[in-house]
């Protein structure tokens, strides 16, 4: 029974396999008859005539500043392009590539052996096929091509000559490009006789013309230039990690597009709509070219930013930076704001280079690197308190203090670290008392008595979390959503012990931006709306002179939430911030601002910090972040402004007042003209 079964199942084998081999056998003979009886017929459907569709990029759109100042122009530069058909053999791009070096040169320090690799064998075909063994020989398309790439020795390299090596770049250039594409060959100092030369012998170059590029031109040099961002070149092409969303935008591979910040940010406006052509192919050859859509320049953005104002906040950070020159403080940032609606009216970050001496550039860092702000923040504090409602209208009074826990070394205000003195809240900010906001923290967290080295005990986790939350409806610990991609949003601490959720009240914990500090203070500043800062103005178009035309888009101020709280209480910390500056308490942070006209209410702060920067004698040198929020006029407030000064080699906060008060200055004095 058994070897009657096995011998079923072999013959049922048997049968597949025999029906198998008869279908093979009958596609074999189909493909064959197509082959030759039909292949004609379908080589000349393939060279019928086409009609295939090219686009052709545009300029970008342009930059200007709010009153209408040109930031960010296009330079046109004469460049030599090649257009590649699709039946373009490689011997045809070689003729090209070596009849074009007798006209231009090229910058060859970017070849890799590969690229010469792919030279010699298509300049030296015959010679590398001899090499070929019988077996390889019989290879085909890409496995015959990387059989031919390995018969290339390292001698066969070292043989070119320097011409050869110019010729392999240009045919590199041709043959990385796609069918119906456009690759620039040259667009960086092309000369005027290289342009007169290789239009002269156009003729003799199939695929080469002669166009105009552009680059991005910065009409105020450096200023600004690393936030406005910048733009991929076409050997870049399309930044790899937005590779597949742009080419589903219908962007080549080789489109330049903005790579960073506001580039990047307003890629859409910017890019404009390319020019599209359609090419009639004909048997293979390219019969007509027709436009079928003009092309259209990038729409334009015009700024908040008045160019004046920014070029006195970089003047003022820059010599700032060189009073302290030799000291640890080797950076500064400023942001000042329309705090009606977050409109950024200037910002500037300076930063000295410690290997050359030179102050550069860092204005990145106003929204991109985070310190440890200090008392500054003391206002959301206040407010914060009163959200939790642990202290009221007619309940706001404590006594400031030292205080000292198991956990915890002795904690106080700067200017009472031994006595008692009885605060209310407008006064607690005047002062800057940090035992004020402590008191207010450990009330949130469920305790309302001291007794002098007692444990600390309440509870530090909804300390923590009560803080956090209210600190992020003034943009403190939380993205600003600048329009500009890139903003850091601080960093939280770690929260190891109870002790810290103190120090977290008074801004030595969790580090924040100097343009959160700008929207937090803007908050308070309008009566309770945070306000997404906006470095963009408009969006224009382009009119038939080439000059800045009509309105497209006017941006509306984004409220990103409001205060949990009554206007009366926001009034009453206004008080508050106001007194800082003109209030007649002996302790008073802010009265070097009293004397301005402009009626300034604000708050100066700092926060201990460590500096281990590359000077060696500075490792782990105690040092103060210096700060300073506010706003002017105090009623109606027109500008908002945050200064901060890390590594200062002192405490004393009114060392950092010239600063606001000059940013002021400048302001007004513009404003006024």
């Amino acid at each position: 029974m058994k070897e009657k079964k096995k011998k079923l199942t072999t013959f049922r084998m048997n049968l597949l396999f025999f029906i198998a081999f008869l279908l093979f056998c009958v596609l074999i003979f189909r493909l064959g008859y197509l082959q030759i009886v039909h292949g004609e017929q379908f080589n000349n459907e393939m060279n019928k005539s086409n009609v295939i569709v090219v686009k052709k990029p545009v300029p970008r759109g342009l930059i200007y500043d709010s009153k209408h100042r040109l930031l960010v122009g296009n330079k046109g530069v004469k460049a030599i392009t090649y257009f590649r058909l699709n039946n373009t053999k490689p011997d045809s791009m070689l003729n090209v590539a070596e009849e074009l070096t007798k006209y231009i040169s090229i910058d060859t320090s970017e070849l890799k052996n590969r690229d010469l690799q792919d030279y010699f064998a298509a300049k030296y075909q015959e010679r590398i096929n001899k090499r070929l063994s019988g077996r390889e020989k019989q290879l085909q398309g890409g496995e015959l091509y990387k059989a031919q790439i390995k018969k290339v020795s390292e001698k066969d390299i070292a043989s070119l000559s320097q011409k050869e090596k110019s010729v392999a770049m240009l045919y590199k250039k041709m043959n990385s490009t796609s069918e119906f594409d456009t690759v620039m060959i040259k667009n960086k100092h092309v000369t005027e006789e290289e342009v007169a030369k290789v239009s002269e012998h156009l003729q003799d170059l199939p695929g080469i013309d002669i166009a105009m590029d552009w680059e991005r031109d910065y009409k105020e040099g450096a200023m600004l230039k690393s936030v406005f961002g910048s733009v991929t070149t076409e050997k870049m092409g399309l930044p790899s990690d937005q590779e597949e969303l742009l080419l589903a935008k219908g962007y080549a591979l080789n489109d330049r597009v903005g790579k960073s910040y506001l580039e990047k940010g307003y890629e859409d406006i910017l890019k404009g709509t390319k020019e599209q052509y359609e090419l009639t192919i004909n048997n293979g050859k390219l019969e007509k070219s027709n436009l079928k859509t003009e092309g259209k320049k990038g729409d334009n953005l015009v700024l908040t930013i008045d160019i004046d104002f920014q070029k006195k906040l970089d003047e003022i950070a820059t010599n700032a930076l060189i009073q302290r020159r030799g000291k640890l403080a080797d950076r500064l940032y400023i942001s000042a704001i329309n705090p009606q609606n977050g409109e950024i009216l200037g910002m500037s970050g300076k930063k000295i280079n410690m290997s050359t001496g030179e102050i550069e550039d860092d204005t990145l860092g106003v929204f991109n690197t985070q310190y440890t702000m200090g008392s500054s923040i003391k206002a959301a504090t206040v407010l914060a308190g009163y959200m939790d409602e642990v202290i009221s209208l007619d309940d706001n009074v404590m006594i400031d203090k030292p205080l000292k826990f198991a956990e915890t070394k002795s904690k106080s205000s700067w200017f009472n670290r031994n006595g008692s003195m009885a605060l209310n809240d407008t006064t607690a900010l005047e002062v800057s008392s940090n035992s004020y906001m402590m008191q207010l923290a450990m009330r949130m967290g469920g305790k309302y008595q001291y007794t002098p080295g007692e444990t600390l005990r309440m509870d530090s986790d909804a300390v923590f979390k009560k803080l956090r939350y209210y600190y992020s409806q003034f943009g403190l610990g939380v993205p600003t959503r600048i329009d500009i991609p890139g903003e850091s949003a601080g960093l939280k601490g770690l929260e190891s012990n109870p002790g810290l959720a103190l120090d977290l009240a008074f801004g030595q914990f969790d580090t924040y931006t100097t343009l959160q500090l700008a929207q937090y203070i803007s908050t308070i500043a309008n009566g309770g709306n945070r306000i997404a800062p906006r470095i963009v103005k408009e969006i224009r178009g382009t009119n038939e002179q080439g000059e800045l035309g009509e309105l497209k888009k006017d941006f509306s101020p984004k409220v990103l939430n409001h205060l949990e709280i009554d206007g009366q209480y926001i009034n009453r910390v206004k008080m508050g911030l106001y007194n800082v500056v003109h209030g007649s308490n002996q302790y008073g942070t802010g009265k070097k601002l009293a004397s301005s006209p402009y009626d300034i209410s604000g708050k100066t702060g700092t926060a201990q910090a460590f500096y281990s920067g590359p000077i060696k004698s500075a490792n782990m040198t105690a040092v103060w972040n210096l700060t300073f929020v506010g706003y002017a006029p105090s009623e109606n407030p027109q500008i908002a402004i945050s200064v901060a000064l890390p590594f200062m080699d002192t405490d004393k906060e009114d060392a950092i007042l010239d600063i606001p008060k000059k940013i002021f200055d400048a302001y007004f004095e513009l404003e006024s003209n």
